[in-house]
């Protein structure tokens, strides 16, 4: 005779959070959010692969965790700092309106005052565990982000995106210097290749909310110049970008396989690009702004990759850059 059985139902319950945990728990979240952490997380792995490119071998583990920190602290700082600046206009569009300012769950200076600190922070960190060189290089890149991107640009120009795309293209420099404390060709060619993907990849999100880009007032492509042009523009950017991204084995910077993985994935975003330019529905254009943030991560693997197959040779055409000896 079977017995019978009865499954017990667990009598634990979650305690509930007292409403100054609960409070603890949405700052925390509110300040997280300012740093715009999924952006970060994008421009620290364009950090981390130059790292290992510089020609030293593999850099000590604690060096790159100071790097990342610091990227981490100024990339934040400098998202917390535009979300200063944009507090005006940030709840008229949806993807912004549900961040801290604009919901009313902190006040400008305190934003202010994050951002201030956090781009303090990323200096005194990377000059103190990493070198001055990479410290000078973050902060210039947060600076450029605030000033002439937020503050000139945004707001007066639709070229906003294209110059400003110099803030979020010194991540490169970071990573190599960090382990190189120099500059040379081909960490100014990856600045060049994250440069150029930036139009494309901020103009398909711009198709997509260009309204709300017109209810702010922030003069982006396609709201100044209509959908065909900023259709053209994606397509001569997405051109310039694979000439860019395979000048490096030119150069014999980079060997074979970073060629055949480059020409794989530029051809991939060159034929989404001028899917737009024929067909261009909000499925094309959602379809090329999603495979650009893929494609920027997979472009540096693919450097790495490669790294582990290709020696630069000694004749390679480069030069150096550095700091006045004593800094």
């Amino acid at each position: 005779m079977l017995k019978s059985t009865t499954v017990k139902e667990s009598n634990a319950v979650e305690p509930e959070l007292t409403r100054e945990q609960a409070l603890v728990r949405l700052a925390i979240s509110d300040y997280v959010m300012l740093t715009k952490p999924r952006i970060v997380l994008l421009l620290l792995i364009v950090t981390f692969v130059p790292m290992f490119l510089t020609g030293g071998g593999a850099p000590n583990g604690w060096l790159i965790l100071w790097t990342m920190v610091g990227g981490f602290l100024a990339a934040g700082g400098a998202n917390a700092l535009n979300q200063f600046v944009d507090r005006d206009i940030d709840h008229v569009m949806v993807r912004t309106r549900r961040r801290p300012l604009p919901g009313g769950r902190m006040t400008p200076m305190q934003v202010l005052i994050f951002g201030v600190l956090l781009g303090v922070l990323s200096f005194v960190v990377l000059w103190w565990q990493v070198n001055l060189l990479s410290a000078l290089i973050a902060l210039f890149g947060l600076l450029f982000y605030v000033f002439v991107y937020t503050l000139l640009l945004k707001r007066s120009s639709t070229q906003n995106i294209v110059v400003g795309g110099l803030a979020g293209a010194v991540p490169p420099l970071v990573g190599w210097a960090a382990v190189a404390n120099e500059i040379s060709l081909l960490p100014l060619i990856m600045v060049a290749i994250v440069f150029y993907w930036t139009p494309p990849h901020f103009w398909a999100l711009a198709l997509m909310r260009q309204k709300e880009y017109r209810a702010a007032g922030v003069p982006m492509l396609p709201v100044i110049a209509g959908e065909r042009e900023t259709y053209r523009q994606i397509v001569l950017y997405s051109i310039l970008l694979l000439l860019i991204s395979v000048l490096p084995v030119f150069l014999q910077l980079l060997g074979p396989v970073y060629l055949a993985l480059a020409l794989a994935l530029n051809g991939v975003f060159l034929w989404q690009a001028i899917d737009i330019w024929r067909k261009p529905t909000n499925a094309n254009i959602w379809r090329l702004y999603k495979f650009s943030l893929l494609y920027l991560a997979l472009i540096f693997l693919a450097m790495g990759i490669d790294n582990l197959f290709f020696i630069p040779p000694p004749d390679a055409v480069n030069f150096v850059l550095r700091l006045p000896t004593g800094w």
